[in-house]
C-alpha cells in the first residue's frame, strides 16, 4: 500500500498536468500560491489553457466569482524569456506575479501587477494587484473553461483509465 505522501503525489500528478519544463522551484512556488489561494477562499486550477491558447500558471476563482491569474517566475532568466504575460490581463480581474525569496528581485516585476512571494509551504501578497474587471461575456466563458478543466481533472481521479481513452 502506498504511503499517504506517495498517494498525494499520485493524486497531484493526475489532478494537475505536469509541465515537464517547470523547475522544482517553480513547482514549489505553485504549491505555496495554491495554499494561499485556498486560505483566501479561492479554488485553483493550474496550467489552465485560456481562450487565447496561452496557459495560465495558476488561475484562481474567488468566492464572489472574481478571477485572478498568477504568473510564476522562479528566476530572472525565466522572467526575461517570457513576454506573453500582458496577454493574461484580458482573462482575469487581477494579475499577479509570484516568485520565491531567491527568485526575481521584486523591483524588476511590472509595477501594474500584484506580487506574491512564495515557497513550497506558503505564500503572501507583497503588493496587491490593480483590479481590471473582465466583461461579463469573458467572465462567463472563463468560468466555464475553469469548471470544465477542474471537472475533467476530478474525473481522472475517479477513473484514471479515462486518460487512455
Amino acid at each position: 500500500m502506498a504511503s499517504p505522501l506517495a498517494r498525494a503525489v499520485e493524486i497531484t500528478e493526475l489532478a494537475a498536468p505536469l509541465d515537464r519544463r517547470q523547475s522544482e522551484p517553480a513547482r514549489a512556488i505553485q504549491r505555496g500560491v495554491g495554499r494561499l489561494m485556498a486560505r483566501l477562499g479561492f479554488s485553483v486550477v493550474t496550467e489552465l489553457t485560456l481562450a487565447s491558447g496561452r496557459r495560465a500558471d495558476v488561475a484562481a476563482l474567488g468566492p464572489a466569482g472574481e478571477v485572478w491569474i498568477v504568473e510564476i517566475k522562479s528566476s530572472v532568466e525565466d522572467f526575461r524569456a517570457d513576454r506573453k504575460w500582458p496577454d493574461y490581463r484580458q482573462h482575469c480581474d487581477r494579475l499577479f506575479f509570484a516568485t520565491h525569496p531567491a527568485g526575481v528581485p521584486l523591483d524588476r516585476l511590472p509595477p501594474a501587477t500584484g506580487i506574491m512571494l512564495a515557497d513550497g509551504f506558503n505564500a503572501e501578497i507583497i503588493r496587491e494587484a490593480p483590479e481590471h474587471r473582465m466583461p461579463p461575456a469573458t467572465r462567463r466563458a472563463l468560468t466555464l473553461r475553469f469548471a470544465h478543466a477542474a471537472a475533467r481533472r476530478f474525473h481522472l481521479l475517479a477513473d484514471p483509465g479515462l486518460a487512455s481513452l
